[in-house]
């Protein structure tokens, strides 16, 4: 199947790409690498007047300091951070999940602000990003304004983007040395989206750990505290509480006793990793 017909611009500046925006009152749709668009553009699965090509904008690929935080652009790729192209301020964490996503062809066009604004519930970004307490930059003709990622994503395929706004940037906050980061999926092969992963962040020196369970058709069930642990970070192989994640899966929506079982022995290995 081939996309329905549509315009296509390729402005020079993100204020060329806005004023774009918000002149296609609602019909446009913005793309940067393209690796999910282009797919449901050909499937006809969304089928706008006009797409907006925002690859292009050196604007979208810049990489700044902010304290102790660190700001990319959203048009940077995900073989970018791959490849070290960015300051590592997450301990080789944004290097290590690029480096899983997809095959090589898909991120060397697949933008991180492109992954998080499509906000497929099994993509790797949307996962990490909310257990490394990212947050995302959203601009508009009126201004910007500044989401945790965990707020931009408000379900499967939805997120807080506004009429007219774009996914401009993204805030990495800067890992301390002392903290520990498990990672897991599952995919029936490699390279295919996930039908299960987790993201663990462990802070000892703060006592604090984020949990983050993704893939589960809706947005992440985050648990801020060591809830899941018993209530202490001591030792977190063995005080986890596999009928605690299992029961907020079900709460979650996640009915089906099989994939319970497989998202938190996801989860599992996710923590024992953190805890290793």
């Amino acid at each position: 199947m081939k996309a329905a017909s549509f315009a296509y611009e390729r402005p020079h500046s993100v204020s060329a790409a806005l004023d774009l925006l918000a002149n296609a009152n609602g019909g446009a749709r913005i793309m940067a690498g393209g690796q999910s668009l282009g797919p449901m553009l050909n499937l006809r699965l969304v089928q706008p007047q006009l797409i907006i090509d925002i690859a292009g904008l050196a604007e979208l690929r810049t990489v700044d300091r902010d304290g102790a935080d660190l700001v990319i652009g959203a048009c940077l790729t995900h073989a970018d951070i791959e490849d070290g192209r960015i300051p590592d301020v997450t301990n080789g964490v944004m290097r290590r999940i690029s480096a899983g996503i997809a095959y090589r062809a898909v991120r060397n066009r697949g933008t991180i602000g492109g992954s998080l604004s499509h906000a497929d519930p099994a993509a790797d970004w949307v996962t990490t990003l909310t257990a490394l307490g990212a947050g995302v930059r959203l601009t508009s003709a009126a201004g910007r304004r500044d989401l945790a990622v965990a707020e931009f994503i408000q379900g499967a395929l939805q997120t807080a983007l506004r009429p007219g706004e774009l996914v401009t940037a993204i805030r990495l906050p800067a890992l301390p040395p002392t903290a520990r980061f498990g990672y897991a999926k599952a995919c029936r092969k490699p390279g295919e989206f996930a039908h299960a992963m987790a993201a663990v962040l462990i802070e000892p020196d703060k006592s604090r750990s984020r949990i983050v369970i993704g893939a589960i058709d809706r947005t992440p069930i985050v648990v801020d505290d060591s809830s899941l642990f018993g209530g202490t970070l001591t030792n977190l192989k063995q005080q986890f509480d596999r009928d605690l994640a299992d029961r907020l899966l079900m709460r979650a929506g996640v009915t089906d006793t099989a994939d319970r079982h497989i998202h938190v022995t996801v989860l599992a290995r996710a923590i024992a990793e953190a805890a290793a």
